[in-house]
């Protein structure tokens, strides 16, 4: 049911049953690299181009996920999905090797959780039993697209991010009783909240209020405080934003304690690897919650999270035509079910 302005409460705690998680080689080398499935030892996945490969990621994260649950793609009632790269061909793509009834979706870094939301909200009323929801993003692919291709090799301030190299799905599914799986209990719809910042090597600055506003609609909406939660994640405000979102997040009186509140974009990948101020991504915080978290879940060491995506929604056509840059926050929360 509708909470609040912009929350939903899900009655019936959907169950993520199963997933998929892919990623490259640079993620290999990361921190969360035993959280993937499937690790490829190059950026091209034998396609020969950037963005056949990252179709490559989102099918097989598909298929990984499928194979986990012991499922046909014929018993999967609705696919969930997007990514960053002109008109979301990468999931349309993959949604055409999949056929199954495909919802494309657009939010930028925050479509892992927009799909998740929806997928959740879709099973919770019973309009479906079985969906795919997840994201993807392909560092080559993005930056030729958002910035410069990476043979340019274009000097990047320390404000600016690296963006993963993955695909993370989820098989959301009615509850069933009995089962010890991650269950959603509500999510956040977000607003657009555009500060006036144009500087496109600075995402997780334009992107912080997004994550701080959602926050506090979250927790305003449900009657929380920050306690209720082991462990809030943004989704990828890497370093500069994470900070930023803290600081918001403080003069609102909100406060977290020390490592209750983290940024997948600082997660993933290792101190020493050269990501400047950390990842980013639609696969992101994909990979990280649909990999590691969950992961983490599963051990115990969580019983309850709140995964906050974060998108930036803005095009290399904005930019030239020097528009500011408008960010969104979907946040999902997560429960182990005992």
């Amino acid at each position: 049911m509708l909470k609040g302005q912009q929350s939903w409460v899900f009655a019936n705690r959907p169950m993520i049953v199963s997933t998929g998680v892919t990623g490259g080689p640079f993620e290999a080398n990361g921190n969360l690299a035993n959280d993937f499935d499937l690790l490829y030892e190059d950026l091209w996945l034998e396609q020969d181009s950037y963005e056949k490969a990252q179709r490559v990621l989102l099918e097989d994260a598909i298929d990984i996920t499928l194979k986990k649950a012991n499922m046909q793609k014929e018993q999967i009632d609705f696919l969930f999905t997007g990514d960053l790269i002109n008109q979301i061909t990468p999931s349309s793509f993959a949604a055409r090797t999949a056929q199954i009834p495909y919802f494309g979706l657009f939010g930028a870094c925050s479509t892992s959780m927009e799909g998740l939301a929806l997928a959740s909200f879709v099973v919770n009323y019973h309009g479906a039993k079985n969906v795919l929801t997840g994201a993807s993003s392909h560092n080559a692919a993005t930056e030729k697209q958002f910035r410069y291709p990476t043979e340019y090799g274009g000097q990047k301030p320390p404000t600016a991010q690296w963006t993963v190299t993955g695909a993370g799905v989820a098989l959301v599914r009615e509850n069933q009783a009995g089962q010890r799986l991650p269950v959603i209990t509500s999510a956040t719809i977000g607003k657009v909240v555009d500060m006036g910042l144009t500087d496109p090597f600075n995402m997780g600055g334009a992107m912080a209020p997004a994550a701080a506003d959602t926050i506090k609609a979250h927790f305003r909406d449900l009657a929380l405080d920050p306690s209720y939660y082991d462990l809030i994640v943004t989704g990828d405000l890497g370093r500069v934003g994470h900070d930023t979102a803290s600081e918001l997040l403080k003069k609102s009186g909100i406060t977290m304690q020390h490592g209750q509140f983290q940024d997948c974009g600082l997660l993933i990948y290792k101190d020493d690897q050269p990501v400047q101020a950390g990842a980013s991504g639609a696969g992101c915080s994909a990979t990280v919650l649909y990999g590691h978290l969950l992961n983490q879940m599963k051990q115990g060491h969580y019983k309850r999270i709140l995964l906050v995506a974060t998108g930036a929604l803005l095009s290399p056509l904005s930019f030239q035509q020097k528009e500011s840059i408008p960010c969104i926050a979907h946040a999902v929360a997560i429960e182990m079910n005992d």
